[in-house]
């Protein structure tokens, strides 16, 4: 276990706190929980790969219990839903543990613990992701119109014609759904959750276009289920030792602060400008990961042509891309913040001096 958790300088800790608050403003500015980015960034700076995703997992637990209160407050979490799709979920949490688990304990080429693994979880991130991204990307440039802005119901339409008993009825998110679908994607969203610490990119969209969910409460459901799966997943990832209550405690530290702007920055960026920004900053994660790949190969075997001396340049250039794009997009957010509180200010002062 000596090779397990690393020894954090200051510089170190603070690396940490500044992920957890690029984490937190992405966060409340996208609805989503941050981990595309804080995952690999933990990596970036040695943290093994499952220590990554269970500090992160047990983080984002304590946040998802706040909003999905909020969120419950609001009506806009259908309980019964989030039940049934709770059942496969933690089935597909425990299958993520063992796997990552496996792979850790597995040697690499030169004897690289979790190299296996941070090479698994690498991958599961850049496939799922880039896909995200694009369909992102795509939805947004095929809109034709503003008042073209509604979800597809193509898969929405399919599913409900294929009638695959027992049928189930959702009151709250006013939906009739096979208890099969549900499984699938409670099953697919948990082992997301469990691998990569990212299941509401699954669980959201699977709500929004094969459901047939309104969006916020397919949100509030999410997080709702998340805070499930952030304690399951948290419990057995500790009790294999692959929990770091001195990450969790750092990045807390800054994403509390962080998903107070985000939040704000959702009431002034256009809502277009908002799905566009978050499908560049997962496109650009996406990149950063892919060019940590080498580095794993190598220490595998796999591959033979890198030399280690170089691993820390590659994994110094895989950082860049990564900050680009948290940075990136907590300047577009910042800005408008800033922009917006300006514009208050000045509304305010010339009431004040007409009055």
């Amino acid at each position: 276990m000596s090779e397990l958790f690393i020894h954090f300088s200051t510089a170190g800790c603070l690396q940490v706190v500044l992920l957890g608050f690029i984490g937190g403003v992405l966060s409340g500015f996208i609805g989503s929980g941050g981990a595309f980015f804080m995952t690999p960034g933990m990596m970036n700076l040695g943290v093994q790969g499952v220590v990554a995703v269970g500090s992160n997992i047990t983080h984002k637990f304590g946040k998802a219990m706040v909003g999905s209160r909020k969120h419950g407050q609001m009506g806009h979490v259908d309980k019964k839903l989030g039940i049934f799709m709770l059942i496969t979920a933690l089935i597909g949490i425990r299958l993520a543990v063992f796997i990552s688990t496996y792979l850790f304990e597995s040697k690499g080429g030169e004897g690289e613990t979790g190299a296996a693994a941070n090479l698994y979880i690498s991958i599961v991130f850049i496939s799922i992701l880039f896909v995200v991204a694009i369909s992102m990307l795509r939805d947004i440039l095929s809109k034709k119109s503003e008042l073209d802005e509604g979800p597809s119901k193509k898969l929405v339409n399919y599913f409900s014609r294929l009638r695959l008993f027992p049928m189930i009825n959702f009151p709250i998110a006013d939906v009739r759904i096979s208890l099969w679908v549900l499984m699938i994607v409670g099953l697919a969203t948990g082992y997301l959750a469990g691998t990569i610490g990212v299941g509401g990119f699954i669980g959201v969209p699977a709500m929004i276009y094969i459901f047939g969910v309104p969006t916020a409460v397919a949100t509030g459901t999410e997080l709702f289920l998340a805070q499930f799966m952030g304690a399951f997943g948290a419990i057995n990832y500790a009790l294999k030792g692959f929990v770091d209550i001195r990450l969790v405690a750092l990045l807390y530290l800054g994403s509390l602060f962080g998903i107070l702007l985000g939040v704000y920055g959702t009431k002034v960026v256009n809502e277009k400008i908002i799905r566009l920004v978050t499908a560049l900053i997962i496109l650009l994660c996406v990149i950063s990961r892919a060019i940590a790949l080498p580095i794993y190969l190598s220490q595998l075997g796999t591959i033979d042509f890198i030399n280690p001396a170089s691993y820390d340049t590659i994994n110094t250039v895989s950082m860049y891309f990564l900050y680009c794009s948290g940075l990136s997009g907590v300047g577009v957010i910042l800005f408008n913040v800033v922009r917006a509180y300006i514009k208050k200010r000045r509304v305010y002062a010339t009431v004040i001096t007409r009055s």
